[in-house]
């Protein structure tokens, strides 16, 4: 009878993968959009801060409502993308993105603008949480961080670019034209989508329970798994201090170190690199170490940016290159931490990745908000609150590498959910 049955089950539709080379590619710009979407119009933020009339809190709800509505949108898209496929998500959100950039380039105020922002921040969601679950979708954890890896080194040459554009558009067209370069890039990962990228979710493997009951039980079962757990906490630290950076470093290196829009472009394009340069140490390191051992070895240079961020802060040193170079150490090891967590926080959930990414990704993205909403209330004339910002998230992802991490994270023989199992077996 046993045999009856499994004879007339439906084979798993085949599918057409992706060559690695592609996979790394759209890795890259799909998860770049969210460096673009920060980054390019970092330079172009005092400067709208002016033209609009806008405090300068006003101005960093431009940065924070975004993060607010990306961290939430995940929420939403990654069940729907479990559920549908990872193609209808990436095709609504991308032209949702495209068009909320095209329309931000045009307003007249910065409460509209935070608004088009909140859109932009909802729609690039889609993006980046179809990303994180193709990689789960294609590859089992050890090669899955490899391609992160490789990925995220792409996702890092559009941040080295990201700021140097923007520094050259916003000097020489104006901060509009900065939106409208962001546009761009949303069309060109659009186009990839639409003519290159294959649906990497087959039929069977979506999850058919539906509704608000549907997504919050598969919520509850991803957050009570301790590897889950361990690794978006390292992700919520990680990506904390990063974000102190994006919030303040413009007004830290134009408005108190004097540079001027092309300077923060080059100085902040430095950082990128520093990350880029991460990520590929961090490729070598996981055939030696493995993701959990990579990580670990990676805070001991977290722990340097953070003494060194402590250091600054308390003597009220006030240079460059007392912002700049502990941050080039931070964004190194940040290149370990980032696809390490991202691999690590959906690796014991092949059918359940998107909401496993969704959770993991709403989590930073609401620690950044939080970060946004309290940083300019201690930014003054002095780099103070930058520095002792990225020196407690770095501290405590440190203490989360050493401890959660190393208990938890083993992504090689971390166990299936019993659902997950059963679903594995049906396919």
């Amino acid at each position: 009878m046993t045999s009856s049955a499994n004879s007339i089950s439906p084979a798993p539709t085949p599918l057409r993968r992706p060559s690695q080379a592609l996979a790394a590619v759209a890795i890259a710009l799909l998860m770049g959009l969210q460096a673009l979407t920060t980054d390019l119009y970092l330079p172009a933020l005092p400067l709208l801060t002016h033209e609009l009339g806008a405090t300068v809190t006003a101005a960093q709800l431009t940065m924070s409502a975004l993060l607010l509505a990306f961290g939430l949108g995940q929420l939403v898209w990654g069940p729907l993308s479990d559920r549908y496929g990872r193609r209808p998500v990436l095709l609504a959100g991308l032209s949702a993105y495209v068009v909320a950039s095209v329309v931000a380039s045009t307003v007249g105020s910065i409460e509209l603008l935070i608004a088009l922002r909140m859109l932009q921040g909802l729609a690039v969601a889609a993006a980046v949480v179809v990303a994180r679950a193709m990689v789960r979708d294609l590859y089992e954890p050890a090669q899955g961080a490899q391609v992160m890896a490789r990925g995220l080194s792409g996702l890092g040459m559009i941040a080295i670019a990201s700021p140097i554009i923007g520094g050259i558009v916003t000097a020489t067209l104006g901060w509009r034209a900065a939106f409208l370069t962001v546009a761009c890039g949303g069309a060109a990962a659009l186009a990839l989508v639409v003519w290159r990228l294959p649906e990497t979710l087959a039929p069977e493997r979506r999850r058919v329970a539906g509704g608000l009951r549907g997504m919050s039980s598969g919520w509850g079962e991803v957050l009570r798994h301790p590897g889950f757990r361990a690794w978006a906490l390292l992700t919520c630290c990680s990506y904390g201090g990063l974000f102190v950076y994006l919030a303040g470093s413009s007004f830290v290196y134009i408005g108190v170190l004097g540079l001027g829009p092309l300077g923060y472009g080059a100085v902040a394009a430095t950082c990128s690199m520093s990350y880029l340069a991460g990520t590929l140490v961090c490729r070598r390191r996981l055939v030696r170490l493995g993701v959990a051992g990579s990580v670990q070895q990676a805070a001991w240079l977290t722990a340097l940016a953070a003494v060194a961020f402590a250091v600054q802060a308390l003597l009220g040193i006030q240079t460059l290159a007392a912002v700049w170079l502990p941050q080039l150490i931070y964004q190194f090891a940040h290149g370990t931490h980032m696809p390490c967590s991202q691999v690590g926080a959906v690796a014991p959930f092949p059918h359940k990745a998107g909401v496993a990414s969704a959770l993991s990704g709403c989590a930073s993205a609401l620690v950044a908000f939080v970060i946004g909403l309290g940083l300019g209330h201690f930014l003054d004339n002095t780099t103070r609150a930058l520095a002792w910002g990225v020196a407690l998230f770095a501290a405590l992802t440190c203490l989360c590498a050493w401890t959660l991490v190393r208990r938890h994270g083993d992504v090689v023989h971390q166990r299936e959910t019993p659902v997950d199992t059963a679903a594995r077996g049906q396919a």
